[in-house]
């Protein structure tokens, strides 16, 4: 199914799996993938990650608008860099197949001084997937995550929550969210393309 607005994986906050959830969606669905901002790490970026665990032939990568040399905030590393980052840079790639985005931490990071993922979102008009990782403190970032998405009316597709599932704490999420379920990745010991691939069956879009 082509998705008539690309979809925006984003997270609670840093390392809490976008770039898995982003390789096992872009495998799923054979879609395209693009992150507009990589900060840091440009031998091991995220779409070089991704790349490595995308099996199927149709997927294109798209190229990073930014790339920043400093493993930071965005608005810090690309200050070190001296370029400002513009939002007018941010554009669509050309593609007919659904386009899976890759968000750089959390919604609030600056891009620059004015600028937030958030606002990307908006820019773009994606739709978001939230990841969301059980740990204490757990549940307030992810309704914080939700409040802010709510508050500026962004289209949100559902909710994965990624590593060891703890009941508790994602019934209470979904019941004060109200957020679909889109499913659930599992604590795997090693990641390969063949785990991406198994952990697709997990997530329903």
């Amino acid at each position: 199914m082509l998705e008539s607005k690309p979809l925006f994986i984003t997270g609670i906050g840093t390392g809490i799996g976008k770039t898995v959830t982003s390789a096992i969606i872009t495998e799923k669905l054979q879609a395209d993938y693009w992150k507009p901002v990589q900060s840091g790490d440009l031998d091991q970026s995220d779409s070089l990650t991704v790349r490595s665990l995308v099996s199927n032939s149709r997927t294109v990568f798209h190229p990073e608008t930014y790339r920043l040399t400093q493993p930071y905030s965005p608005h810090k590393s690309a200050k070190i860099d001296e370029i400002t980052i513009d939002p007018d840079k941010f554009t669509l790639p050309e593609t007919e197949n659904t386009l899976i985005i890759e968000g750089a931490g959390g919604l609030m990071v600056p891009l620059n001084d004015e600028f937030l993922i958030i606002d990307l979102i908006k820019k773009l008009d994606a739709e978001v997937i939230l990841v969301s990782r059980n740990y204490l403190g757990s549940i307030n970032h992810t309704l914080l995550s939700w409040k802010v998405l709510k508050s500026e009316q962004i289209s949100v597709r559902g909710i994965i929550f990624n590593g060891y599932s703890d009941e508790s704490s994602e019934s209470y999420i979904l019941n004060y969210t109200g957020l679909k379920l889109l499913g659930r990745v599992p604590e795997f010991q090693e990641i390969t393309k063949e785990t991406i691939k198994q952990a697709g069956a997990f997530i329903t879009l």
